[in-house]
């Protein structure tokens, strides 16, 4: 199996975490890091993707309220409509060259779907794809989002897991544009308080079963 450097990050701020995303395809794309999966949460933050208004139109809160909750939005570059992240998410950015053998952007979404559904199955929560919509689902409440970019077969940005998100942010817009459908998180799910590390710890395994990757643990700098 090829390695993977699995980079545990904490608390990143949102545009932190892009410029590092960048740096890392550059450096991946030179082959001088092997592929790479950060793991991380954000600040709270409001993300925007490319597709027509990049989301604007889903932002429901005006720029007082989200002031008053200590909010941002932000550009990113990635595939998708509006989205939030925010403490208690784990948001996991694959750093990753498909060539040779994964140059399909369809397998690739579904792949990070699957490492999402089998993180929600370990916990006894029966969750799964829905036809026509990224993401992973609990009945029409989505607990895993995904939004990607593949340039060259390189990815960056990846999926968000709800663990114990403040999930009255997601009021705040209409997530993904999808005005029918609604959100829940890994503790409201099992009704248990759920160790963001020991979550991390399933997504990294389930990461590697579905990727077959080998997973490497990078050290801190010191």
């Amino acid at each position: 199996m090829r390695p993977i450097e699995i980079r545990r990050s904490g608390l990143v701020p949102y545009q932190d975490a892009l410029a590092l995303q960048r740096s890392l395809v550059e450096e991946r794309r030179a082959e001088r890091i092997p592929d790479t999966l950060l793991l991380l949460q954000h600040p709270p933050v409001i993300t925007l993707g490319v597709k027509g208004d990049g989301g604007r139109s889903n932002v429901v809160a005006d720029s007082r309220r989200l002031l008053q909750l200590g909010i941002e939005i932000s550009e990113t570059g990635r595939g998708g409509d509006v989205t939030y992240h925010g403490p208690g998410q784990i948001v996991g950015y694959p750093i990753l060259d498909l060539r040779p053998d994964r140059c399909d952007v369809h397998r690739y979404v579904r792949d990070l779907e699957a490492v999402m559904i089998g993180v929600s199955d370990e916990y006894g929560v029966k969750a799964g794809p829905i036809e026509g919509l990224t993401g992973t689902w609990l009945g029409d409440q989505k607990i895993g989002a995904i939004g990607i970019r593949i340039s060259r077969w390189i990815t960056s940005h990846g999926f968000a897991f709800n663990v114990s998100t403040n999930l009255e942010h997601f009021d705040l817009i209409v997530p993904c544009g999808i005005k029918d459908r609604g959100v829940t998180s890994l503790e409201t799910a099992t009704g248990r308080t759920m160790p963001m590390g020991e979550v991390e710890d399933a997504v990294i395994r389930h990461f590697c079963v579905v990727f077959q990757r080998e997973a490497m643990i990078a050290v801190p700098a010191s």
